[in-house]
């Protein structure tokens, strides 16, 4: 069975709902980043970095998966499919996709402020003097910037067994994720599904280009990719 391996970003969620990282006026959700995404921001004011993930972890509880999602986890029935994420949502796996890593945490998890390991599940508001088993306090389990990627080397490693690569939903400017397509092995089939492309048709051997939107854009690829199975 060959192996598919999805990368993806905020623009396959975007159409569930959920915002994408920043606004055009570098603000996210009103707010400078760096006061809310940073190792830094939360020891200067972790009151408001757990209070704006609290909000985002509301506003996850109320959206659905959407087509593109749906369109990923139906490629399972005849493909092996790997999906690699930047996003912190769970909507690949409430689409039914079973294996996905995600590079950037996860927005449903929480683990202890100086205890990454101490991961938990977390459906709830945090606040402030919510422990960790370990006694320190609970913070969402999100890789902010300055922090290193855990799950880097195994995304390398996944990419680099890949028959078929979709990007999907990103940039592919975000580093260290935006190196992963260079793990790919050479002359595989590549598709990137973007509205507005920033990359062209020659940047990589065998690449295409599908310039939609992420439930349209994969609805066509998955077809076609199904098509090659009959």
């Amino acid at each position: 069975m060959k192996k598919i391996v999805v990368l993806t970003g905020a623009g396959i969620s975007a159409e569930s709902g959920i915002k994408t990282f920043r606004d055009a006026d570098g603000l996210w959700e009103g707010h400078d980043v760096m006061e809310v995404a940073t190792p830094q921001g939360y020891a200067k004011n972790p009151g408001l970095v757990l209070d704006f993930y609290n909000k985002r972890r509301r506003q996850l509880l109320e959206v659905s998966p959407n087509q593109a999602h749906h369109s990923l986890s139906k490629l399972e029935d005849h493909y092996k499919v790997h999906i690699i994420t930047q996003n912190v949502d769970d909507l690949h796996e409430r689409a039914g996709s079973s294996n996905v890593l995600h590079l950037h945490g996860e927005l449903l998890k929480a683990r202890g402020s100086n205890d990454p390991n101490s991961i938990v599940e977390c459906k709830q508001d945090i606040k402030l003097g919510d422990l960790c088993a370990a006694g320190t306090q609970l913070r969402p389990h999100i890789v902010w910037f300055g922090e290193d990627v855990p799950l880097l080397d195994q995304a390398a490693d996944i990419t680099a067994n890949a028959d078929i690569l979709i990007i999907i939903g990103t940039s592919m400017q975000v580093y260290p994720a935006a190196n992963l397509v260079h793990y790919a092995p050479n002359n595989i089939p590549i598709y990137f599904i973007d509205p507005k492309p920033n990359i062209r048709e020659n940047s990589f051997n065998n690449l295409t280009i599908i310039k939609d939107s992420a439930t349209k854009g994969m609805e066509i690829l998955a077809q076609q990719l199904l098509e090659d199975k009959l």
